[in-house]
């Protein structure tokens, strides 16, 4: 079994208060800027794609440029967590800094579609540990009464990586190349990778016991069917076809495999017993809600924006400033309170309230609804998310024990990365079935046929358009995000029954207020060493 002595933290205050050592602090930046890398690429990439399908051909395989990546990186990441608790953090985490780096280069070389599409399943299998990486070194590293403003920062990160990727994108693209859209990652990443070598610290770790390699094909083969199902359903192929039943028969039987083989394995990828903690499961839900509202969010509000309120796509990453700066400003400030208080439930609460009450206001949306108002609403749905960020990380991690900080890590950010994938999928379908009726109903044969290839039309597309069509295109755009989010706000109601439900146990290493609770855990000292 691994080795999982704990050595005390250089620096690692038993005042909640203390500051930090400056090696720490570098180490923290370090795990950012990692995280910026994983968050922005596909960002980036967004703004680039219709320079790379005119260099490189292949528009017919352009979604698999998006989709290989996502693919990859929810693959791997129950996986990197798992190594990361058996053989150590550090050289786990470094080792996904190469692959992603590896990729990128390999990308920005690319000669064709086909290599391109294989390249970046490299640069996705190294993103699935940057995620896991970051967030299970932080777990590591900060005791958990503190780890709520570090994790806050990274919810920060990830708001920033959204507004400015497509902004970053578009700027590297038309002045340096879409190559550099991949070469930018380089020197950031080797910062990370220097950084991280040099500086921090973990205790070693060798475990005996074999990587369960049945139980990592079966979970791959689960996750690849249902994102497949959730990417293609709708769109490649109808929800009823025979190849969308024959990956939903797949996933299923790969999952129950899973489950049952997992039961059964010496170590096994997801340890089922981490599910026994109410708070962790509550939190895998809470989790996967965030993420299906998340992206269904960031995909429909800027389609609106620009087709409906007559914004400029130039600068889609500006529009949703203010859901991205509400959801910044709030994790950093939960995070704070975390560390002062050693209180979080007040946060799953408020926040699912506020996004639930946010997506109902955004639902109500119409054609006539100025860009402040609009605004005001996603900055409700951003202060709902901010709230639950992180916090669901910082509670997973503290539900189990140190052993199983990776996984726990992986897990939960598995969940969140499935809710997106189907929130894109399911707030998508309702939107395009909503759209199509309704430009058959305002605009009649004509407007049926100009949303038969596509229910998202661009610019240049709409202004195209008989004014009469495209005035029926703005109220169908107005009235797919109606059932979107109304949809989206049904479903974070779910969030706040499971939210209700969390115990509130006192933060491991929290000091006097946990060591007289009787139904706190065992203190979990810190096992980061950084010099």
């Amino acid at each position: 079994m691994a080795d999982t002595t704990d050595t005390p933290a250089v620096g690692a205050d038993t005042d909640t208060g203390g500051k930090r050592p400056k090696s720490v602090r570098v180490v923290l930046l370090a795990l950012m800027i990692a995280m910026m890398l994983a968050m922005l690429d596909n960002m980036i990439i967004g703004t680039a794609m219709p320079t790379i399908v005119g260099e490189l051909g292949g528009l017919e395989h352009l979604s698999w440029v998006v989709t290989a990546y996502t693919l990859a990186t929810a693959a791997s990441t129950p996986l990197w967590g798992k190594l990361g608790d058996m053989y150590g953090r550090k050289g786990t985490f470094m080792s996904s800094i190469v692959l992603f780096l590896i990729g990128s280069a390999l990308s920005g070389m690319a000669q064709n579609m086909g290599e391109l599409i294989g390249f970046r399943a490299i640069q996705g299998l190294g993103a699935g540990g940057l995620m896991v990486g970051v967030m299970a070194i932080i777990g590591d590293l900060i005791p958990p009464r503190e780890r709520g403003k570090y994790q806050g920062m990274m919810a920060g990160v990830m708001a920033l990586a959204m507004i400015g990727g497509p902004l970053v994108g578009g700027t590297i693209t038309d002045h340096w190349g879409w190559r550099w859209a991949f070469y930018i990652n380089l020197p950031l990443g080797v910062v990370a990778l220097v950084a991280v070598s040099v500086v921090l610290h973990l205790p070693k770790k060798r475990s005996e016991a074999r990587i369960d390699y049945l139980g990592a094909a079966l979970l791959t083969v689960g996750i690849t069917a249902i994102v497949l199902v959730t990417t293609w359903g709708g769109t490649e192929y109808a929800w009823t076809s025979a190849r969308i039943m024959e990956l939903i028969g797949i996933g299923v039987a790969a999952l129950v495999g899973f489950v049952f083989w997992q039961t059964k394995a010496a170590e096994p990828v997801v340890p089922l017993h981490i599910f026994r903690s109410r708070n962790f499961t509550l939190m895998s839900v809470i989790g996967f809600i965030t993420g299906f509202v998340m992206f269904g969010a960031t995909l429909f509000l800027p389609l609106y924006q620009q087709s409906v309120q007559g914004a400029s796509a130039t600068n889609s990453g500006l529009l949703l400033l203010p859901m991205l700066g509400a959801m910044l400003v709030t994790s950093m400030v939960a995070g704070r309170v975390t560390t002062n208080t050693g209180r979080y439930k007040v946060f799953p609460i408020l926040g699912s309230v506020l996004m639930t009450v946010g997506l109902y206001l955004l639902s109500t949306m119409d054609t006539g609804t100025s860009r402040f108002t609009s605004g005001v609403f996603m900055a409700v749905v951003g202060f709902g998310m901010g709230c639950l960020m992180q916090i669901t990380m910082l509670v997973a991690q503290n539900s189990v024990e140190m052993k199983d900080m990776g996984v726990a890590s992986s897990s939960t950010t598995l969940f969140r990365t499935l809710g997106s994938s189907f929130g894109v999928a399911i707030m998508g379908a309702l939107f395009n079935n909503r759209v199509q009726d309704v430009m058959s109903e305002r605009g009649g044969a004509l407007g049926s046929k100009v949303t038969e290839q596509s229910a998202q039309l661009d610019a240049k597309s709409l202004e195209k358009l008989p004014v009469l069509v495209r005035e029926a295109y703005q109220h169908a755009v107005s009235a797919g995000t109606h059932s979107a989010f109304l949809l989206g706000a049904v479903v974070a109601v779910v969030a706040l029954v499971a939210a209700v439900f969390v115990k509130e146990v006192p933060l491991k290493g929290a000091g006097p207020k946990a060591e007289d609770d009787p139904d706190a855990p065992a203190a979990q000292p810190p096992v980061a060493e950084a010099v």
